[in-house]
Order: C-alpha cells, then sequence, then structure tokens
C-alpha cells in the first residue's frame, strides 16, 4: 500500500511540475494513463493573474473525472495486490504441503534404508554388522563345541582301547594261570593215584 502512495505521489508530482514550469499549453494527446490525464487536464485549463499573483484555472469535471480514475485505478491495483496475496497464500500453502510430503518421503526413505541396513534376529532388527557378529559368534561357538566333542570321543575312544586289552590282557594271563593251576592239579593229582597204586602193591 505504501507502494502505491509513493508512486500516486511521483505521479502528481510529475504531473504538475509542467504546470508551473512553461507558459505555453502542450499539444493534445490521446493518452490515457494517469499521467495522460493530468497533461490534458493541464492543456485544458486557463490561468489568469490576480494582485501579482497566478492562478490556474481547473474544470471540476474533468477533475472528478480523474479522480475517479485515479479511485477506480487504486481500487483496481487492491484487487490486483489481494488477488496476488491470495495467490501468494496459496503457494506457501502449496509448498509447506509438499515440505511436508517431502519429509515425510525422506522419513520413509530413512525407515526402508535403515530396515534395508538391519536383519530380524529372533524378532529384533539388528544392524548387519551386529547380526553377522552374533552369526560368526555362533559358528565359532558351534566350531569350538565340535572340537570339544571330537577330542572328548577320542579320549574315550583311547581309552575303551586301553580297557580293553588290559582286559585282553587280564583274560590271556587268567587262562594261562587256569592252565597251569590244572596241570598243576593234574599232576597232584597222578602223583596221588601213584602213590595209591605203590600202596596197594605192598
Amino acid at each position: 500500500m505504501k507502494c502505491l502512495r509513493v508512486f500516486f505521489a511521483l505521479t502528481l508530482l510529475t504531473s504538475f511540475s509542467p504546470l508551473f514550469a512553461q507558459e505555453q499549453n502542450p499539444a493534445p494527446t490521446n493518452d490515457e494513463t494517469l499521467v495522460g490525464q493530468f497533461r490534458e487536464l493541464e492543456r485544458k485549463s486557463g490561468n489568469y493573474r490576480a494582485n501579482g499573483i497566478r492562478y490556474e484555472v481547473i474544470k471540476l469535471v474533468e477533475l472528478n473525472r480523474i479522480k475517479s480514475n485515479i479511485f477506480d485505478s487504486i481500487n483496481t491495483a487492491n484487487t490486483s495486490i489481494k488477488e496476488l496475496s491470495a495467490t501468494i497464500a496459496s503457494n506457501k500453502a502449496q509448498i509447506d504441503d509438499l515440505n511436508a510430503k517431502l519429509q515425510e518421503t525422506t522419513n520413509n526413505l530413512k525407515n526402508v534404508t535403515s530396515e534395508k541396513d538391519s536383519m530380524s534376529f529372533f524378532g529384533a532388527m539388528v544392524s548387519k554388522g551386529t547380526y553377522k557378529l552374533i552369526l560368526w559368534s555362533i559358528i565359532l561357538g558351534l566350531l569350538l563345541f565340535l572340537l570339544f566333542f571330537i577330542y572328548k570321543f577320542r579320549n574315550s575312544n583311547f581309552l575303551t582301547h586301553q580297557a580293553k586289552t588290559a582286559l585282553a590282557d587280564v583274560e590271556k594271563e587268567f587262562e594261562e594261570h587256569r592252565r597251569r593251576a590244572l596241570e598243576r592239579e593234574q599232576k597232584i593229582s597222578r602223583q596221588l593215584q601213584d602213590e595209591l597204586n605203590k600202596q596197594k602193591n605192598k
């Protein structure tokens, strides 16, 4: 609104300056702008001197016509300003809406990127690095358990083999002892029989 007032004031100054600077009226013009209308009003106005003071005479009809045109121009400018303000407000609302949608899209993109960089582990979302660390820890634990099981199995197998060997040695030794005992028993039986035979012969 201040710009319109400044423009209006400059227009008036520009229009009225020839009234005080020129003695002769300018040629008729078909300029329909406010400046052209003021120049036409200046051309049609008369002047006279009284008591050494110069006066300009302007027809009231022409002045009212220019005043009406000025008000119409101001109203048109105000309407244009309102329309432009409404357009600016609408554009601002659209920009705010687009910014909100952009923010929502950015958040969705972050979520998708986060989900892409994460994996589900027992229902919990963990990063790929953490998932790999957990997975390799489990694999290493299972491998260590397998190595421990193999060690225990081989150790138990070795002990079982030693026990079987010791048992076989004991059984062999027992058989040898039983064989000797049987031989001794048979020898004693023969000796006893021989003695009995000797006693009978006497």
